[in-house]
């Protein structure tokens, strides 16, 4: 087989991934391929989510066109960070929520929520195709498909050469992911799991629209339950990089022959990915007792981001 992890340096994380994949697919031990069942998270983990998530950047250019519409808005958050051009604010309410302070996350979920209401499905996901056609990150100046970290999505090729299904277990809104996780990353709309907005049946447009709420927050403990609420299986496998990500990778490693990955932003070397340790300050420092293998972006990765295009 080629080698299909050509972004990947020959460390000790490598060789770790590669005694496990051929611990789990050879030999008389092997896990029957219905039951290889890999689970992925997606900001920091498949791309950068830094300076914020991309969510967070798509939707405040909505935010942007209501304040254009109602000034009134400004007076209260989150418009008021994008009215004044600071987004610190934005920033923050997700590092709060990292360190257990979710006060400002209802703020910020709830101003999310108003710009889906009522929304068809098909409407909202025409707007966030062609978000993702024409938005660039905002600091790396590249398509938001350059952003994607190329060592991680060598390993889910790496993976299902293998015979493992993929899904992306993520935090973010889950058909905010489904427009691009195909072409991004090969993983299928009906492979994306994540939070999701309340949906109702419109019986005289025949659509699927929006309501006025979150109906789960797709992140810590809710994770294992979203896993098996969708697939039925304890994964064996699963790749995260945040606190909120270490119920996932234990619930994987409860299998008799799982694996759980965490992915250290540590890279000062400048080569585009933002180091950073907060909210993945409790999954770093209990990396070794919960047996988390830890992936160094600057030692283990010899390349970060796919090569440019024109």
């Amino acid at each position: 087989m080629a080698d299909l992890l050509t972004s990947w340096r020959d460390t000790a994380t490598r060789r770790a991934i590669e005694s496990f994949v051929d611990s789990v697919t050879s030999g008389s031990a092997a896990v029957p391929v219905p039951e290889r069942v890999a689970v992925f998270d997606n900001d920091g983990t498949l791309w950068t989510e830094k300076p914020m998530p991309t969510q967070l950047a798509y939707v405040t250019e909505q935010w942007r066109a209501r304040l254009a519409e109602d000034r009134s808005l400004a007076s209260r958050q989150p418009y008021l960070a994008v009215a004044s051009g600071d987004l610190s604010w934005i920033g923050a309410a997700v590092d709060k929520h990292y360190a257990g302070d979710d006060t400002d996350l209802h703020i910020l979920i709830g101003a999310i929520v108003e710009v889906t209401k009522d929304l068809s499905v098909d409407a909202y996901a025409s707007s966030v195709g062609e978000f993702y056609r024409t938005a660039q990150h905002p600091t790396l100046t590249r398509p938001y498909a350059q952003t994607v970290y190329r060592p991680m999505v060598e390993l889910l090729r790496y993976l299902e050469a293998h015979d493992f299904t993929c899904y992306i277990v993520s935090a973010g809104e889950r058909d905010f992911m489904r427009p691009m996780a195909e072409d991004y990353y090969g993983i299928p709309p009906e492979r994306v799991i994540g939070s999701a907005y309340g949906l109702t049946y419109d019986e005289t447009s025949a659509e699927v629209r929006y309501g006025t709420s979150l109906e789960f927050f797709d992140d810590g403990p809710e994770k294992p339950v979203r896993i098996w609420s969708r697939i039925g299986r304890r994964p064996i496998f699963a790749a995260g990089n945040a606190n909120g990500d270490m119920p996932m990778l234990d619930f994987a490693l409860g299998a008799a022959t799982g694996f759980g990955l965490i992915v250290h932003h540590d890279d000062h070397t400048g080569r585009g990915d933002t180091p950073y340790d907060k909210g993945a300050e409790k999954a770093l420092a209990e990396s070794g007792e919960r047996g988390y293998t830890v992936v160094s972006v600057a030692d283990d990765w010899s390349s970060v981001f796919p090569d440019a295009t024109v």
